[in-house]
C-alpha cells in the first residue's frame, strides 16, 4: 500500500472516531442568531431601565429596583428559550444535510453535560432574586454558562471552549464592576456569540 494511501486510510478513521465520540452538527448561524436576539434584548432592556430613570446612562449603577430586575430578567429568559430552540432546529437540520442522526448517544451526553452547570446556574440566580442581590446576577449568568460551554466542549469542537472560557472571564470582570454588568453581556452574549457564530460557520458549515 502506498504512503499516500496509508494516510488517507488513517486520515478516514480519525474522521470516523471523531465523529462517534462528538456531535459535530452544531450550527454555527445559530450562534449568529443568538447574539442578535442578545443585542435586541439588551437595547430592550435599557430602554425600560432608561424609560423610568432618564438621566441613566450605561455605566451607572441601576437603582434598586426590583420591578425593573424582575423585567430584566424575564428578558433574558426569553432571549435563552430563542436561542436554545433556535439552536435545536439549525442543529437538526444541519445534522440532516450531513446524514447524520441528530439525536444519539453523543448528543444526549452533550445536552447533559451543559445541563448540570445551567441548572446550577438558575438555582444560584434565584437565590440571588429572592436574596435580592441583582447586582451578581449577570456575572452569575456569565460564569454558569461559561462553565456548560467549557464542560460540553468535549463532545463537540473544541472551539466551544475557548468561547466558555472568555464567558467566564466577562463575567468575572463583571463582578469587579457591577455598575458595566450590562455592558459584559452584550459582549459575551451578543458580540461574542456573534463572532463565534461566524467563524463556525465558515469553518464547518459550508
Amino acid at each position: 500500500m502506498e504512503e499516500k494511501d496509508i494516510h488517507s486510510e488513517l486520515a478516514s478513521i480519525r474522521s470516523l472516531m471523531e465523529r462517534s465520540s462528538k456531535f459535530l452538527s452544531l450550527s454555527g448561524l445559530s450562534g449568529v442568531l443568538a447574539g442578535i436576539y442578545a443585542l435586541i434584548g439588551a437595547f430592550i432592556g435599557y430602554r425600560i431601565v432608561h424609560a423610568k430613570y432618564t438621566n441613566l446612562i450605561v455605566t451607572d449603577s441601576y437603582p434598586g429596583n426590583s420591578q425593573i430586575y424582575h423585567q430584566l430578567i424575564w428578558i433574558a429568559a426569553i432571549i435563552l428559550i430563542l436561542s436554545v430552540l433556535t439552536g435545536i432546529l439549525l442543529s437538526i437540520r444541519q445534522a440532516k444535510k450531513q446524514g447524520e442522526k441528530y439525536w444519539n448517544p453523543v448528543s444526549r451526553r452533550l445536552i447533559s453535560s451543559m445541563a448540570f452547570p445551567l441548572f446550577s446556574g438558575g438555582l444560584f440566580i434565584l437565590v440571588l432574586l429572592f436574596r435580592e442581590e441583582y447586582e451578581l446576577i449577570i456575572s452569575a449568568s456569565l460564569i454558569f454558562y461559561g462553565l456548560s460551554l467549557i464542560s460540553a466542549s468535549q463532545y463537540t469542537f473544541s472551539d466551544v471552549k475557548w468561547l466558555g472560557i472568555c464567558q467566564i472571564i466577562l463575567g468575572l470582570m463583571a463582578t469587579l464592576i457591577p455598575a458595566s454588568g450590562l455592558l459584559f453581556w452584550v459582549i459575551g452574549f451578543g458580540l461574542l456569540h456573534i463572532i463565534y457564530g461566524t467563524l463556525m460557520h465558515f469553518k464547518y458549515n459550508r
